[in-house]
């Protein structure tokens, strides 16, 4: 095993770190198809087989959570209580996935085919939704939807006050988690792509308040499914089934882009963040869906 091939993945993880903690996304979203699309064009010297790419991912993705988790933390801005239901549902789900990626890890076509599918399908629904409406961060209660929910008031370390309604996760929004979590331990993606919304667009929680208790939400489900899924492949393909040369370079490198995406929380317009992330997240679908149809090809 080379220990010093993949050295650039240290700096690409601080981006990657940086931009998940920023927006809330998970950073498995962007590391995969670094492992799976990426490496391959460095040459036959960088192979990595999906499911590697999907577990080396989760696991990197825990120490650049708790390195959030921590920053956002010492700021005081998560709202540990909203949580809780969101975890709830998102644990037990998430172990769900992760065993069932054991089981279809030979299958290269159809993981890279339904990473491509949920990238596309993302893509739209980010892009879809729009900023909710202004409220009074003093009076909450002009938000008529919320008028049965009681106020949550969050000072941060350094006094600002947030003032909102109760998120409510409800069972539309539950179904919503279970599929962010299922497909988080199968696929590596999806938990914070689904909590972020509902904090910010369905309940007009606060994006700072969000993003700090989406991290903390999206760590506890990446812990679950992390274990799980390096777990089984262990299991079966021993300890080298893990690429420790590449975990090496990236869990170092998104320990510190955990601390630099929440000192950079605010500096960008949410929208603008969304924006970027869908269309990120078209790119990666249509160029893994690519990939795909080229391995459907007979050969010759």
């Amino acid at each position: 095993m080379d220990w010093t091939m993949y050295w650039f993945m240290f700096p690409v993880a601080i981006c990657v770190a940086t931009l998940a903690n920023l927006s809330g996304i998970g950073g498995p979203a962007l590391f995969i198809p670094i492992f799976v699309i990426a490496f391959p064009l460095l040459g036959p010297e960088y192979p990595m087989t999906t499911a590697a790419a999907i577990g080396a991912a989760l696991f990197t993705g825990v120490f650049g959570f708790s390195s959030g988790f921590l920053s956002y933390y010492r700021k005081g801005l998560i709202d540990f209580r909203s949580a809780v239901p969101f975890i709830g549902v998102a644990v037990p789900i998430a172990v769900i996935g992760a065993l069932l990626l054991a089981v279809l890890k030979e299958h290269e076509l159809l993981l890279k085919g339904s990473y491509a599918a949920l990238m596309l399908a993302l893509c739209p629904v980010i892009l879809r939704h729009a900023p909710p409406p202004p409220i009074d961060p003093t009076h909450p209660d002009n938000d008529p939807s919320q008028e049965n929910r009681p106020i949550r008031r969050l000072i941060d370390r350094r006094g600002n006050t947030y003032v909102y309604r109760k998120p409510e996760q409800g069972v539309r929004g539950g179904l919503f988690t279970a599929l962010g979590a299922f497909l988080t331990g199968l696929l590596g993606v999806g938990m914070g792509e689904v909590i972020m919304p509902q904090l910010v667009k369905r309940n007009h929680v606060p994006v700072a308040v969000a993003a700090a208790t989406s991290v903390f939400t999206v760590i506890l489900t990446f812990i679950a499914a992390s274990f799980t899924q390096v777990t089984a492949l262990i299991a079966t393909g021993g300890v080298n089934a893990i690429p420790w040369n590449v975990v090496c370079y990236t869990v170092p490198g998104v320990i510190i882009g955990g601390q630099m995406g929440p000192m950079l929380q605010g500096r960008f317009a949410q929208r603008t963040m969304e924006r970027f992330i869908a269309l990120l997240f078209g790119l990666i679908g249509l160029t893994m869906g690519f990939i795909v149809l080229r391995g459907l090809r007979p050969a010759g």
